[in-house]
């Protein structure tokens, strides 16, 4: 996956430590659990053409998360490109 710039990014992540620098956008969603206005961040990742071609073969989207601790997720897929 590559690392896709998300429309409306407030900020970019991890540059300063080595990193490429991961673009994000800071919400708010309604979270079952934390209750409405719950702070979230939301990243996009853009498949290359053979990660489609696995995808739509059946092969499972991996998300690894570094370090122990794991931290509430969500995946979906976002808006088709205008």
């Amino acid at each position: 996956m590559q690392i896709g710039m998300i429309r409306g990014c407030t900020r970019v992540l991890g540059k300063s430590q080595g990193y490429l620098g991961l673009p994000l956008r800071d919400v708010r969603v309604n979270c079952p659990v934390n209750g409405p206005g719950t702070p979230a961040m939301e990243t996009a990742w853009l498949p290359t053409p053979d990660e489609i071609a696995r995808v739509a073969a059946g092969a499972p989207v991996i998300l690894r998360i570094l370090g122990t601790a794991h931290p509430p997720v969500m995946l979906e897929v976002g808006e088709v490109p205008e």
